[in-house]
């Protein structure tokens, strides 16, 4: 087989195929094989039609439009694997020359990943932060616990830190005195000194009693979730329905023992510090393999196809839209609230999806150099745990499929290459 490649763009090439004699005549025999089923001449049994009889047979621009399709088929899979080409799309084909199975020439233009050139992703260094657990903290997960098995009290008496007070609440602008969506509730138990509400709210409760209303502006902070409240002034009117003083139990062996199986309350302090242990330590890690990522792929060197950033940015948006759907809000109120139309906010994706299909292409290069496969054991076991933890019969068909093997291949294989570049980069 002939090739001749011609660079278009970064991102796109046109190769120039001429098959050779030796491919031809083995996918004509293929594909005589293949229609021979399909042909019935009397003496011969189904399938049994000697090849050049059914050469004769069948209609010859089926035969002819079937040898075309295998044989660019079979030149186009050879040409990306000698010519090392990543293609993002479906190729435009057009053939140049045919002389019924002698002779096959064909134009192929494809979009593709231009030439990546790695860091040295080896000699990289990136130390991994260390992990501890402070006391304070532990002692702020038990005074949680407390707080939760506090006996409730209601008294007659002006609320103070530490009691939970029970309110009707509803906020509207300073300005304009319009209501604010998600800023009002009903018999909402709040306890004080919590900081669970907007900096500013929960000391204004203090000194509120059973039937008392009271009205206050605070400004929300600068960095508020929402944007559309960032630094906003907003005035609530409370309402206070009751005030209950709560009686935490006291700090023993006895609390420990109703918290857990635990003896002791050394027992479950050792038993929080392990578990936020554990929880720190996950953290830390997706932080440091993600940090690596992002260094290593910043310094890769990669013309991207525009086609596979939108579709990245597609995907984003894709899953953004759900977790709107799941938080009871519109794709349209959401660009609202970051004060952004559609076309700024792709825009606004456009870098960060860059650096994902960077990194993307940098782990499955790097897995290619460092010869990291993922072996049938390796899936069985995944495909194992998930049917352990998907009883549903769907999801256990799902299972089965390709696809879903295929994916778990990819995630494998990301996994072990991460831990691979981990390895180099906190190497001594």
């Amino acid at each position: 087989m002939q090739i001749t490649k011609k660079q278009l763009t970064p991102t796109s090439v046109k190769l120039t195929i001429v098959a050779d004699g030796a491919l031809l005549e083995e996918t004509k025999t293929a594909v005589l094989n293949r229609l021979r089923k399909e042909v019935k001449i009397q003496g011969f049994r189904s399938g049994k039609v000697p090849l050049a009889m059914v050469e004769k047979s069948v209609d010859q621009n089926l035969l002819q439009s079937e040898f075309i399709d295998a044989v660019l088929n079979a030149v186009y899979a050879d040409a990306l694997e000698q010519e090392k080409l990543r293609p993002v799309s479906q190729p435009k084909v057009s053939v140049s020359k045919f002389v019924p199975f002698t002779t096959v020439e064909a134009d192929i233009e494809v979009e593709v990943v231009g030439d990546l050139k790695l860091p040295d992703y080896k000699k990289f260094r990136l130390a991994r932060p260390a992990v501890k657990v402070e006391a304070k903290e532990v002692d702020d997960v038990i005074a949680n616990l407390r707080t939760r098995a506090a006996a409730k009290e209601d008294v007659d008496r002006a609320a103070k830190d530490g009691d939970q007070i029970t309110i009707d609440f509803a906020g509207t602008d300073a300005k304009t005195g319009d209501a604010i969506d998600g800023a009002d509730g009903k018999d909402y138990p709040l306890i004080i000194g919590s900081k669970s509400f907007i900096p500013g709210f929960e000391p204004e409760l203090i000194g509120l009693k059973a039937g008392d209303e009271k009205t206050f502006t605070i400004t929300f902070p600068k960095d508020y979730g929402v944007a559309t409240l960032q630094s906003k002034k907003v005035t609530f009117v409370v309402t206070v329905h009751k005030v209950q003083e709560l009686v935490e139990p006291k700090l023993d062996d006895t609390f420990a023992s109703t918290v857990g199986p635990f003896k002791t309350l050394a027992e479950l302090k050792a038993d929080i510090k392990k578990q936020l242990s554990a929880e720190r330590e996950n953290e830390a890690r997706r932080a440091y393999e993600s940090e690596l990522l992002e260094k290593l792929a910043a310094k890769t060197v990669v013309a991207i196809p525009t086609s596979i950033v939108e579709e990245e940015i597609d995907r984003h948006e894709a899953d953004e839209r759900q977790n709107l759907t799941y938080r009871g809000q519109t794709w349209e109120e959401h660009l609202k609230e970051e004060g952004i139309t559609e076309a700024e906010h792709r825009e606004k994706q456009r870098p960060a999806a860059e650096l994902r299909v960077k990194a993307g292409l940098l782990l499955s290069e790097i897995a290619d150099a460092e010869k990291i496969d993922v072996s049938e054991d390796e899936i069985e076991l995944q495909v194992q745990l998930l049917r352990g933890k998907y009883t549903d019969p769907g999801m256990q068909a799902e299972l089965d499929k390709p696809a879903v093997r295929r994916d778990l291949v990819s995630r494998l294989l990301s996994e072990k290459t991460i831990a691979k570049l981990s390895e180099y980069a906190t190497a001594k």
